[in-house]
């Protein structure tokens, strides 16, 4: 057999040609970076010459000694490693405990409601991380750290324990709520397209439902629950603003805020190999999550057979379930909303008495706003609208790109599985995710900084932005497209070759109509993302395309946190929007058919 044939034969797949294209965009796009850090790591910076008594750019091992070595590693990064370890996997104990249950109880079960509980969970996804933690820090702050009580304790007069308020309990649980939603959307998509068949044949055999549950649906989900445990895993490890808002007041650190503190300090050197490391963790973990599915594992659920499903009947359990979710829901979800919305128009924190509230920072003058450095009014602010022209732009740029490139890396993953490419091709499709996203912009705007043969300096243009939220994003579509692919029988695909029908008409009628609402969740998912993202922009963004979320980072900066918390709520209304037009024009949403 010649090398012609065979490269022939190769590339008459469509799958292998999209497999071949990965790999030479991704390489540059992931590996590069990965090599650029990796220099960082062993390289002289311009903030460390003087401290360190060498030239800038020469060759030294003195950061990594210092982080792993040195008597104060203990506190460098041995200390803060433990904590990320604790919160994080608190985190994705929370995520997949309630949104797996939650995504049982609207699909398997006859609970009240699905349909709003179901718009409800998205919330705390939709909302950024730090809304939550802001949330829980406004309520339950106390005196002890200093400052002024919260509302917990005015309208109680206890005084919240510290390690309630502060600290590894309340970090875990506000990014566990935050990306339980993320849980519960990949679980339930699963769980509602997972053949019917394969459990009413266990129920004829009068299997009891307990088992069914540990031996059929447990099983079945196991790649969603494995891709969600990495993507929550890899997400609480990066998270810097909640452990930056509640882990701070008691000096808790985390590897993310001592990787502030070194790489926008004096030692730069110390922080990319801190986040190093953090590669390092999450590479462990993508290995251990592929070697627990493995890859010639068949978790089809998807077969073009009956799906009619018989739901579980919680009898006089129905209504108390379907309250305590309700009420629960609205106290993550609408709370918080409620509170931003009060805490944007009182004119003196603390106060909401009826004399106090006031609209002047929606549409007061800037004559009217002296307390703000005369700036305007949100809705009449023209700064606030050239930034949400740039987040929109970049939302809807990152979403088209990332969602695109997820689902053609998806199908083509999954129908070359078993081979080395479809595992490189794989593991650089997740691997910007685990790069913290600070680190990763830093890497950019070295990389981008100035022209590298063909490719142009980026810094300052738009495109930077699209590019890095694109590839930081690409994790979440490709894993919602392996998934959908995963679900979906070769034989439906096949059925379409024999009758000649060609690759394009069945990607348009097959494959992508059967698996609507899983592959449009991977265009929802980076678009929601990219409109809350704050730390991968806030190294790229200048002035002339600055973004909401960074302009929200400036208000809340100086103190002006009646705008911030407007700006925090024109951010989940415009998602919510977008949502509900995606639903209306397709059909599918975020959370489109998981709810009843």
């Amino acid at each position: 057999m010649t090398v012609q044939y065979r490269l022939k034969s190769f590339f008459r797949k469509p799958h292998n040609i999209i497999l071949f294209v990965l790999v030479l965009i991704l390489s540059y796009l992931t590996l590069v970076p990965l090599l650029t850090m990796i220099i960082d790591t062993v390289t002289v910076h311009t903030a460390e010459a003087r401290r360190l008594k060498l030239p800038v750019g020469t060759v030294t091992l003195s950061h990594w000694a210092k982080v792993l070595f040195d008597p104060a590693s203990v506190s460098i990064f041995y200390k803060p490693l433990l904590n990320s370890l604790i919160t994080s996997l608190g985190a994705c104990a929370i995520a997949l405990g309630f949104g797996g249950t939650f995504a049982w109880l609207v699909t398997r079960t006859n609970m009240k409601y699905k349909s709003l509980l179901s718009s409800l969970c998205i919330f705390p996804y939709i909302m950024p991380s730090w809304t939550l933690a802001l949330a829980w820090y406004n309520i339950f702050k106390n005196s002890v750290v200093g400052g002024t009580p919260g509302i917990f304790t005015a309208l109680t007069g206890i005084q919240a324990p510290n390690w309630f308020a502060y600290g590894p309990f309340p970090i875990a649980l506000v990014t566990g709520l935050h990306y339980a939603p993320f849980a519960y959307i990949m679980i339930g998509g699963i769980l509602r397209n997972m053949d019917a068949n394969l459990e009413e044949a266990a129920m004829m055999l009068n299997t009891p439902r307990s088992r069914i549950i540990t031996k059929i649906t447990i099983p079945i989900v196991i790649p969603a629950v494995l891709s969600t445990f990495l993507l929550v895993f890899s997400s609480a490890m990066s998270s810097f603003a909640v452990p930056t808002f509640l882990g701070l007041p008691v000096r808790y650190q985390v590897l993310t805020t001592q990787l502030y503190r070194t790489m926008n300090g004096l030692n730069p050197g110390q922080g990319y190999s801190i986040a190093m490391i953090m590669i390092l963790l999450g590479v462990s973990i993508l290995a251990m999550n592929q070697k627990i599915i493995g890859l010639r594992k068949n978790y089809t659920t998807v077969t073009g057979k009956s799906s009619n499903i018989a739901l579980v009947n919680l009898k006089k359990a129905r209504t108390p379930v379907s309250i305590i979710v309700a009420v629960f829901l609205f106290s993550v979800s609408l709370l918080p909303l409620i509170s931003f919305a009060l805490e944007s128009i009182i004119l003196r924190p603390g106060d909401y008495s009826p004399s106090n509230i006031t609209l002047q920072f929606w549409i007061g003058s800037a004559a009217d706003n002296t307390m703000a450095n005369s700036e305007p009014g949100l809705l009449l602010n023209p700064t606030l609208y050239r930034s949400l022209w740039n987040s929109i732009k970049l939302s809807l740029a990152c979403s088209l790109c990332a969602g695109t490139v997820g689902f053609l890396a998806g199908y083509a993953i999954v129908r070359g599985r078993g081979k080395k490419l479809s595992d490189f091709v794989n593991n650089l499709a997740f691997f910007p995710y685990l790069m913290p996203s600070m680190a990763f912009s830093a890497i950019y705007l070295s990389m981008f900084s100035i022209q590298r043969g063909p490719i142009p300096a980026l810094y300052g243009t738009f495109a930077i932005l699209v590019l890095a939220g694109t590839v930081k994003y690409l994790p979440f579509a490709s894993r919602s497209g392996i998934n959908a692919m995963f679900q979906l029988s070769k034989e439906i695909e096949e059925a379409g070759v024999i009758m000649g029908i060609g690759w394009w008409k069945r990607m348009t009628r097959l494959v992508i109509p059967i698996q609507k609402s899983s592959f449009i969740s991977g265009y929802l998912l980076p678009f929601t993302s990219c409109m809350r993202e704050l730390s991968l922009f806030i190294l790229l963004v200048t002035p002339a395309n600055r973004v909401l979320t960074t302009l929200l980072f400036y208000y809340n900066e100086k103190g002006w946190n009646q705008y911030s918390n407007g700006i925090n709520l024109l951010i989940v209304l415009i998602v919510i929007l977008f949502n509900f037009f995606v639903n209306k024009v397709s059909g599918a949403s975020i959370d489109k058919g998981i709810g009843g």
